[in-house]
């Protein structure tokens, strides 16, 4: 059996969804420049033209064919990754065998020397995950099946809030929300950062206060300051808000100062330090864990080297003793979440807003009940396209 091609499908339908959309946005490293800091938020852009419901959806699929007939499927790939994809790694995959998910993860790695982050890791990501859901197919198994699992019958999911107002009333309403469908834990972003001063030190209090108010004492919080804080910053609002007892801080400071990141979690006692978001593959994964920088990795197999790779790094946490809470990554996490010890990786985050705009065109949907995912039972990783909403569907072309 050989792969005989690499292909991108872009299709197009109507969401009429009249839920809470990207009233928010979390602070950014560069908000520390005014200009940045007043922009507000937005759709992301594979959300269409129109800023409410209907939202008019226009999403692209990767493809990966193969003489048997049978194809591998992920996404939605964003523009960049499509070029990167038919430029630099489609020729490797060509007349592969598609069930050689190692060599084939190594080949594009090695071939992609000045690529080892960022985008073209993205790129590698998203044909690892295609090519797993291709080995699911043709072996006519779910891929957290194929990968060891499962190790539980569904996932435990915690609400990610990002999008959300921060407004106080509508915090607590939120809250109860969440709450009520059962989740036990819950994320929220912060906005502000050190250049806002005392205000903004306040804003960011009211925010933990109000959310661990109206959760009550039994569900867990956590926050995320998205690499925008320093250190003095950092440890002055961990003595802020401990008596909140938040589970974790996200990302306090940028990705690359990994030794700052081990004296924050040092000096935190009491608060874990979560990070490795922006991290990519085993290599820079050791290099957090080598540190002792953090309680809690989170790189996105969406982004970090595929499930190929997330499963070394998972081996590598569970030797430190680290867990393992995946950033977002969909259908991917889901699957290699479900293949792990429930010690690595004991739950889940469900980015809600993202989440429901990103599997708005699929037939199976990752929908959380009473704070957990099932499991999906279908071949692969799950995802499916569903001509009933899609309006338009037309196939690249890349020459």
């Amino acid at each position: 059996m050989k792969i005989t091609g690499v292909r991108f499908v872009r299709v197009k339908g109507t969401f009429d969804y009249d839920g809470p959309m990207f009233e928010e946005r979390l602070v950014r490293p560069v908000d520390i420049y005014p200009e940045f800091r007043a922009i507000g938020a937005s759709l992301p852009a594979y959300a269409g033209v129109h800023s409410g419901p209907p939202y008019q959806l226009s999403q692209i699929f990767l493809f990966i064919d193969t003489d048997a007939g049978v194809s591998g499927m992920w996404g939605p790939v964003s523009e960049p990754l499509v070029h990167i994809i038919a430029g630099q790694l489609a020729n490797i995959l060509v007349g592969e065998n598609p069930q050689a998910v190692e060599r084939l993860w190594d080949k594009m790695y090695r071939n992609a020397i000045h690529g080892r982050k960022g985008d073209t890791m993205m790129a590698i990501s998203a044909v690892d995950l295609a090519l797993w859901d291709l080995k699911g197919k043709l072996l006519g198994a779910p891929v957290y099946e194929i990968l060891g699992g499962p190790t539980r019958d569904r996932n435990q999911a915690y609400a990610s809030m990002l999008g959300h107002s921060l407004e106080p009333e509508l915090i607590r309403k939120r809250c109860e929300e969440v709450v009520a469908q059962g989740y036990k834990a819950t994320k929220w972003f912060f906005r502000h950062d050190p250049t806002e001063g005392m205000e903004g030190i306040r804003k960011n209090i009211e925010l933990v206060r109000t959310v661990r108010e109206s959760v009550g004492s039994d569900v867990e919080i956590m926050f995320d300051a998205w690499n925008s804080w320093t250190v003095p910053y950092t440890l002055q609002m961990v003595e802020l808000v401990r008596e909140y007892r938040p589970w974790w801080i996200e990302e306090p400071v940028m990705p690359d100062m990994i030794p700052q990141y081990a004296e924050i979690r040092r000096e935190a006692h009491g608060v874990a330090i979560a990070g490795g978001e922006h991290e990519y593959t085993r290599w820079g994964i050791k290099a957090l864990l080598d540190a002792g920088a953090v309680d809690v990795l989170q790189p996105d197999p969406t982004w970090a080297g595929g499930i190929t790779e997330m499963t070394k790094i998972a081996a590598l946490a569970s030797a430190y003793g680290i867990t393992v809470v995946p950033h977002h990554g969909g259908f991917a996490s889901l699957h290699l979440i479900a293949s792990q010890a429930p010690m690595t990786c004991p739950i889940q985050e469900w980015l809600i807003q993202h989440g429901i705009l990103s599997q708005a065109l699929l037939t199976w949907k990752i929908e959380p009940v009473d704070g957990y995912i099932a499991l999906p039972t279908a071949p692969g990783l799950g995802q499916e396209l569903n001509d009933d909403v899609i309006t338009s569907r037309e196939e690249l072309d890349l020459r």
